[in-house]
């Protein structure tokens, strides 16, 4: 039974960035429906206002050209080693001329045809236009908006979050959790007062937005104390014999002086955030590195969403430290997150005593399918 919907949402939830939709667009839609009755209502003759437009997009278009053309000249020099020698794909790379080709032709073509012989020659607009539009290029005014960088490093999945989750999860995550499960069975069996909720045979993994990671989880907050390891996992890796991966089991200390068990771990690739944040040679502000982590948090959630053979077997820890020092901040979020599965695991095995795991009915699993923008497998509510 999926438990998204009932469970309560962290606070430090709502900081994590959704991905963007598709609302610019309609508002150039909309913007688009209203200057064209605008314009209706203006009472503009027909003709003066075509050709007045077809003049403005084919000026739009020949900027588009004149800026392949300052770009072409710089890509020559580097045909071999950024286009594998070929001139044809240095000039596809600087000229999308699939649209802007025909779209200029079609422009002036229909400025021709409706030209009212002022006395202008059609060269003189056209030498105005390219003006205008080389005037906007050496000024750098054609440049996006950091909004658009944005949008098109997150569509293109080319941010440095993108590449260290997939590297993260591919090269970590997708070797060590699906053998999670039985690490934790022969340490429950070795100690049956120590972990007794299932719901917490997880592998518990912070992600501070800070980037700030310690490497020694008992300095970090004194209520959380080290326990033992898990059972060592050994695999040849990467020319590597007997590589060894293991987790460490904690005891976190609540108000009431209870203890709660759990194994729990930085996500590591934070720190290389953390680190380039620090080198003036990565040009990384404080700025970029906390985009970077909430997107790293929200890319390697829906990996993991959509991974099968990680499923409930993970839970991820997101948190922004708060200005003020806390000594036991730590130990706080972790104990919100143990607490909150206790109760999933309570109100499951309340309401479903007696039916197996593997049954399900069309609402539950209407209830289980991803809502992202890319389809994603069924999963079990772990997270």
């Amino acid at each position: 039974m999926s438990q998204e919907s009932w469970r309560p949402s962290h606070p430090t939830a709502s900081l994590i960035p959704k991905a963007r939709g598709g609302r610019a667009q309609r508002a150039v839609y909309l913007l688009l429906a209203l200057c064209a009755a605008a314009l209706y209502l203006a009472g503009e003759p027909l003709v003066p206002a075509a050709r007045r437009l077809t003049v403005h997009l084919a000026a739009l278009q020949i900027g588009a050209l004149l800026k392949g053309t300052c770009y072409l000249a710089e890509e020559v020099f580097h045909l071999q080693s950024r286009h594998r020698g070929s001139f044809w794909r240095a000039l596809s790379a600087c000229f999308p001329l699939h649209w802007h080709g025909p779209m200029l032709l079609v422009c002036g073509s229909a400025y021709v045809a409706l030209h009212d012989g002022d006395g202008q020659p059609l060269g003189l607009h056209l030498g105005l236009a390219s003006l205008c539009q080389l005037l906007v290029l050496a000024l750098g005014l054609h440049k996006p908006s950091a909004v658009e960088m944005s949008e098109m490093s997150e569509k293109s999945k080319q941010n440095v979050a993108h590449g260290l989750a997939w590297s993260y999860y591919v090269g970590y995550l997708k070797i060590v959790l699906p053998r999670v499960k039985k690490s934790m069975e022969e340490f429950s069996r070795a100690n049956p007062n120590v972990l007794a909720c299932r719901e917490t045979w997880k592998l518990h993994i912070l992600v501070p937005l800070s980037c700030d990671i310690c490497d020694d989880l008992e300095k970090a907050d004194s209520n959380i104390q080290y326990l033992t390891d898990l059972t060592e996992i050994t695999l040849t890796r990467a020319g590597t014999k007997k590589r060894v991966y293991k987790h460490s089991v904690y005891a976190i200390r609540d108000e009431d002086n209870k203890l709660w068990h759990c194994a729990v771990e930085y996500a590591t690739p934070l720190q290389s955030l953390y680190a380039m944040s620090q080198d003036e040679c990565a040009a990384f502000s404080r700025e970029d590195r906390l985009e970077q982590a909430k997107l790293f948090y929200r890319t390697l959630e829906e990996i993991l969403k959509g991974s099968k053979e990680c499923a409930g077997t993970y839970r991820l820890i997101v948190y922004e430290e708060s200005g003020e020092a806390e000594t036991h901040f730590l130990s706080r979020e972790i104990l919100w997150h143990l607490r909150q599965q206790h109760h999933e695991y309570t109100v499951y095995e309340g309401n479903h005593p007696h039916v197996p795991s593997t049954t399900l009915n069309s609402t539950e699993l209407n209830l289980q399918i991803s809502k992202s923008d890319l389809p994603q497998p069924l999963r079990s509510g772990c997270f």
